[in-house]
């Protein structure tokens, strides 16, 4: 059942990825950039609350929210900006979470970030409670009354809450102070999950690119101006509240636990939370199915340092060699790898790497590769990234296909190879980089390739016969864009003459220690240089 939601689910959003590219770019894709939103929402969200506040009044809330909406200096669309930022931080969320689902990035390493996740929508959504209830109109005293009888049902107090509610006095200033002061520290709790959401990625990307930033914010601002969110009436504890404009995000569930009990209500909200709770567990793949993690061969290992740079999950250090030898190794934390094979990218002389996918193993396969055709008219090789257009049946024609599991597991010698062993070009279809299902491996590739990173191309290959594409899995005219345009650029070149009996290096020199103290093994989280 889970598989087949999985499946089904991951296949709409993998199309609506596609649609997005086509009309966006991959780098403005909204949805590539969920989880950033978020983040930039509730920062409005914060922002424009700290306007707010200053004009709130515990002693007569609703009278304060009718003078915000009549300040002269948008005080009306200052409140709006709030409300609409609120709500696009649920959607942003939901989205994030539906493709982190889909694209089995939940269990793991990564189920820390599902869990932690999970409670930062839980405290977003009692933020946002508490917020409504703050401007005491009939949406307000709804949410406050259908709240003070769920809580009667649990035996916390030794008075009913919905006391407070009976209307024979008026409600203390106690109660808005109270729903205040949650509104203010709630947000606290939210920084400390964000942290433990990110707290096992290196280089973790907090915000959505400038223009994508200001872009989403000018859209909700021109949305607070030209659609102002109107105030309701005044709450009346004597009265029953009529018709009441719910808000779809907040509040969509009232007129279903309005209708049921407050036992069968905390039964489906807590098996709601154990289901999101247990998602780790339940989409963890059976044993012989998950991918290994990745080995370090300490006989090749350099102490170069390169592997635990690059590593986009904090799952490599650097310790002091056993063998006798100087300098450090790497070693890999299996608790943390998530098999992205990254490291297997960045090592030049091949030493680690997820078993059958290290700069050996790939060697090994393009080898087979190449001796299983001949190379006519120059042509394109495609190294198809799982996850890009370029790994679809029959994509890009009759263009050989060298397939891998990420652009960023692509270790340059397979380029060189392939164009030492004459192919016209070498054109790697990677997925776009905001989308890649080992976070950095697009942008370190285009590093290695063509600025120099280790492990690098080599000085040797023609880099003119070298390209990257970015095409996500149903963007197939960006993926036909890049072969033909890649095609009109080689027709300039001379045909390309190949070599027999390639030797590519596959070793290096041990480092040596530097002079001055190391850095200590511990993860550089400053360090930007190259950083996609």
């Amino acid at each position: 059942m889970q598989a087949m939601l999985k499946r089904s689910l991951g296949k709409v959003l993998a199309r609506l990825d596609g649609w997005a590219d086509r009309l966006y770019g991959w780098k403005w894709n909204p949805l590539y950039q969920s989880g950033a939103l978020v983040v930039a929402c509730l920062a409005v969200v914060l922002a424009t609350g700290l306007y707010l506040i200053f004009f709130y009044r515990i002693g007569a809330p609703y009278e304060s929210m009718v003078r915000i909406d009549g300040q002269a200096w948008g005080g009306r669309w200052i409140r709006s900006l709030h409300r609409y930022a609120a709500d696009a931080a649920v959607v942003a969320a939901v989205v994030h979470a539906l493709r982190m689902f889909c694209q089995g990035r939940s269990w793991g390493p990564r189920a820390l970030a599902w869990i932690s996740g999970v409670f930062l929508v839980f405290l977003l959504y009692v933020c946002g409670w508490t917020g409504y209830v703050m401007v005491w109109d009939t949406h307000g005293q709804l949410l406050a009354t259908e709240g003070a009888r769920l809580l009667d049902a649990l035996p916390l107090f030794s008075e009913p809450v919905s006391r407070t509610f009976a209307g024979d006095s008026p409600l203390p200033s106690a109660f808005f102070f109270m729903n205040l002061f949650l509104h203010i520290a709630l947000p606290i709790g939210l920084a400390i999950f964000l942290w433990l959401h990110v707290a096992r990625v290196a280089r973790p990307v907090i915000l959505p690119p400038r223009r994508l930033l200001w872009t989403s914010v000018g859209l909700l601002a021109a949305a607070a101006i030209l659609l102002p969110v109107p105030l309701g009436p005044g709450a009346d504890l004597l009265r029953t509240p009529g018709d009441v404009t719910l808000d779809l995000f907040y509040s969509f569930w009232l007129p279903a636990a309005a209708s049921a009990s407050p036992g069968l209500v905390w039964a489906a909200g807590t098996a709601v939370a154990i289901a999101l709770v247990s998602v780790p567990f339940m989409a963890r793949p059976r044993e012989d199915r998950r991918p290994a993690p990745s080995h370090v061969s300490s006989r090749l290992c350099t102490s170069c340092e390169q592997c635990y740079v690059d590593c986009p999950y904090d799952a490599i250090r650097m310790v002091e060699r056993t063998d006798g030898r100087e300098g450090l190794v790497a070693q890999v934390n299996p608790a943390s790898c998530v098999s992205c094979g990254i490291c297997a990218g960045s090592c030049a002389p091949m030493g680690v790497g997820p078993p059958g996918r290290t700069g050996r193993d790939q060697l090994a396969r393009v080898r087979e590769f190449v001796a299983r055709r001949s190379f006519a008219d120059g042509d394109i090789v495609l190294v198809a990234c799982g996850r890009s257009a370029a790994s679809a049946p029959q994509a890009g024609g009759e263009a050989p296909r060298f397939p891998v599991s990420c652009a960023g597991n692509l270790h340059s010698s397979v380029v060189e190879y392939l164009i030492r062993a004459g192919a016209g070009g070498v054109l790697v279809v990677a997925c776009p980089p905001r989308d890649c299902w080992g976070r950095e491996g697009p942008g370190w590739l285009v590093e290695r390739l063509f600025n120099g990173r280790e492990a690098e191309l080599k000085e040797r290959v023609d880099r003119k016969r070298v390209r990257v594409a970015f095409a996500s899995l149903h963007d197939r005219p960006a993926l036909r864009a890049a072969l033909d345009e890649f095609a009109r650029a080689l027709a300039g070149l001379d045909a390309p003459a190949g070599e027999a009996g390639i030797e590519v290096d596959t070793e290096c020199e041990l480092s040596g220690l530097p002079d001055g103290p190391r850095m200590p093994p511990a993860r550089r989280r400053w360090w930007r240089a190259g950083s996609p």
